[in-house]
């Protein structure tokens, strides 16, 4: 396992030296603080792989430095060894529902304190992986767009409007992650359909048409080896069903469309009207607007998720 960097908070010296003691013979880079405060600006500056925090102290305590790890976007995937000399049932379930990962009560066992953070920093290890491979996919996603110039920052935008929309709706932050991953990968398999048929400047014909309906099933194929991706791969697959079981791959209905593959599909047509094409000008968004509630009113798309963008579009669009 590589050397991580374990954030060290604590405000008795002596509790520091005893973490430091026990914990320097692993070799990793120890850093050590004795409040709060500093905790707080040594994840902002430099995020730690671990976090080992007491939780009564002066001023910010650990509970604040929990809350604050975890509720960060940046940070809240950070595993967390609460050390503390607590022991009321209370207190260790209130620092467990802010995230901590581990509870250790002092005197701290030498060698349950290691055990837990090689554990903990396998997981770490294993969430980096995860994150490069999800880099990998976005730098794909982000090749598939450059080959059209007319596209411009079209996953930019996708995720921009989805996320708004989703905002709109009440939708929680993992939801929103989801869908803010499903804008940017949706047309990841068009890595796979040739140029002259995805760069054709005139109508397609009937088979070249079939091949581009390849792509949702390619770009699912593509994600569908990492697990990570799971709830993605609807968002995927799905994106361009629709509710009356007229699109595909899958004809699905109604129901069987998720909310995410219904907001995703409604802000990816917005984003095609408005776009530039070489066989038509881009559209206005009042009048992108206007032809997707005909094709709500047709039974397409969800007339709920088409009044949220309308209500957000003017901020996004």
């Amino acid at each position: 396992m590589r050397m991580a960097r374990i954030l060290l908070v604590d405000d008795d010296p002596d509790n520091l030296q005893l973490l430091r003691a026990l914990l320097a013979p692993e070799g990793h880079e120890l850093v050590l603080v004795g409040d709060g405060s500093s905790a707080i600006r040594a994840i902002a500056q430099c995020p730690p792989d671990l976090v080992v925090v007491d939780l009564v102290m002066p001023g910010v305590d650990g509970f604040t430095v929990l809350a604050g790890l975890k509720a960060t976007p940046a940070t809240r995937l950070i595993p967390t060894i609460v050390v503390s000399g607590l022991t009321e049932r209370n207190e260790r379930l209130r620092a467990i529902e802010l995230g901590a990962d581990e509870f250790l009560t002092k005197p701290v066992d030498r060698v349950e304190l290691r055990a837990r953070v090689r554990a903990l920093l396998r997981l770490r290890q294993h969430i980096n992986q995860l994150e490069c491979a999800e880099n990998v996919l976005v730098t794909m996603a982000r090749a598939v767009e450059a080959r059209d110039p007319n596209l411009g920052e079209h996953c930019e935008r996708m995720t921009q409007r989805a996320e708004a929309v989703g905002r709109e709706l009440g939708l929680g932050a993992d939801d929103l992650r989801i869908l803010g991953l499903g804008a940017t990968l949706h047309d990841i398999g068009k890595i796979g359909i040739p140029d002259a048929i995805l760069l054709k400047p005139g109508p397609l014909d009937a088979a070249e048409r079939a091949a581009l309906r390849t792509h949702p099933l390619i770009g699912e194929s593509i994600l569908q080896p990492l697990g990570s991706m799971a709830a993605v791969l609807p968002l995927i697959r799905h994106h361009h069903e629709h509710l009356d079981g007229s699109g595909y791959p899958d004809s699905l209905c109604g129901g069987e469309i998720t909310l995410l593959v219904r907001i995703l599909s409604v802000v990816d047509v917005f984003d095609a009207l408005t776009t530039h094409r070489p066989y038509r000008a881009a559209l206005s968004p009042a009048e992108a607007m206007r032809i997707l509630a005909q094709e709500a009113a047709a039974g397409w798309w969800d007339v709920t998720v088409i009044d949220c963008l309308a209500r957000r579009v003017v901020h996004v669009a």
